[in-house]
C-alpha cells in the first residue's frame, strides 16, 4: 500500500480508522486472522498503517475448505498491503462436530484456527493480541457462531469495536485502494453444503471446480450449493438470464457437470447470505 494511498482518509474515514488504531493500542505485535476478503484485509491495512508492517503479521488458514484461486489472491492483497503471511494449516475436517455440518459448523472451523494460532503462532512470534474481522453488521447477525470462537479466544474485533458497518468498510477499503475493495463476499466453501449433510474433501472440491469454472464463463460472483447429485447455482440477478440462454446454457452445464454433478439447477432467487444456515437459527433462537 503505497503511502500516498494511506493519506487519502479525511473526515468520518479518517476518525474510523483513528478508532481502529485506539482498539490496536498496545496490541503489538499483533497477528490479524486473515482470508483475502475486504473485511479482513482492511483491517489488517489498518493495524500495518497504525502499527507498522514489522509490528503485524497476517495469518491465513489454509484447509480444503479454502479455494486456491481465494488462497493465492489473499497473498496479493497482503503484498499490496506489505504485510507477512504466515500460513497455518487447519484440520477442522478431523472433527466429527464440524463434518457433522449442524448450524454451528462456523464455531468448530474458527475455534480450531484460533486454537492453532494460539498454540503455533502467538509464542512463536511473541504476538500480544489476535484480531479479527468481524464488522457492526456482521456483529449483529445470529448465524455468526464464529464470533462465539473469537470470544472464547479473546480474539479481538476491532473493526466492530469502531462502529464501522459493511458500507464503512467499503469506502474505507476503496480509499486505501485495497485491490479487494470491490470482491463480492466469499463465504468458505462449506457454507455451500446444506446442513446437517456432512461435510467432505470430495464435496468441497466438487464446489471448488464448479465456482472456478463459472468464473472462467465470466460469472461476477457464484455459489454453487451442493444438493447430492445436483448443483443449485445460485448467481447474481442480473447474469442469471445470460446463465440460461443460448451457448452460455450449454457451456454452464458442460462446466457444473465436469465438476461432477449430474444435474444443475439455476435459483430465480440469485445469491442469498446465509441461506442455509439464517432459516435454522431464527427458528431455534439459537445464538452466537
Amino acid at each position: 500500500m503505497t503511502t500516498s494511498a494511506s493519506q487519502l482518509l479525511t473526515g468520518a474515514d479518517a476518525e474510523a480508522a483513528d478508532r481502529v488504531a485506539a482498539a490496536l493500542h498496545g496490541a503489538d505485535p499483533l497477528g490479524v486472522a486473515f482470508s483475502g476478503g475486504v473485511d479482513s484485509s482492511l483491517l489488517l491495512a489498518l493495524a500495518v498503517r497504525a502499527l507498522g508492517p514489522d509490528r503485524v503479521v497476517a495469518v491465513l488458514g489454509v484447509s480444503p475448505s479454502l479455494a486456491a484461486d481465494e488462497r493465492a489472491a489473499a497473498h496479493d492483497v497482503a503484498a499490496f498491503i506489505g504485510a507477512r503471511v504466515l500460513e497455518v494449516a487447519t484440520h477442522e475436517g478431523e472433527q466429527e462436530a464440524y463434518r457433522a455440518n449442524g448450524p454451528d459448523r462456523c464455531f468448530h472451523c474458527k475455534n480450531e484456527l484460533f486454537t492453532r494460532i494460539s498454540d503455533e503462532v502467538v509464542s512463536t512470534h511473541g504476538l500480544a493480541a489476535v484480531a479479527y474481522g468481524e464488522n457492526a453488521d456482521d456483529a449483529l447477525r445470529p448465524d455468526r457462531p464464529g464470533s462465539r470462537a473469537a470470544t472464547e479466544h479473546r480474539v479481538l474485533r476491532p473493526l466492530a469495536d469502531a462502529g464501522l458497518d459493511k458500507a464503512a468498510v467499503r469506502r474505507i477499503a476503496r480509499a486505501l485502494e485495497l485491490p479487494c475493495a470491490d470482491k463480492p463476499a466469499a463465504p468458505c466453501l462449506a457454507s455451500r453444503i446444506p446442513h446437517f449433510e456432512e461435510v467432505s474433501p470430495e464435496k468441497l472440491a466438487q464446489v471448488e471446480r464448479a465456482e472456478k469454472a463459472l468464473r472462467e464463463l465470466g460469472f461476477s460472483d457464484s455459489r454453487v450449493r451442493h444438493h447430492g447429485d445436483v448443483a443449485r447455482l445460485e448467481l447474481p440477478e442480473a447474469e442469471i438470464a445470460r446463465a440460461v440462454s443460448g451457448p452460455t446454457r450449454e457451456a454452464v452445464l458442460r462446466a457444473v457437470r465436469a465438476a461432477g454433478f449430474r444435474m444443475v439447477a439455476v435459483d430465480l432467487a440469485g445469491i442469498q447470505s446465509g441461506a442455509f444456515t439464517l432459516p435454522l437459527v431464527s427458528a431455534t433462537g439459537a445464538s452466537k
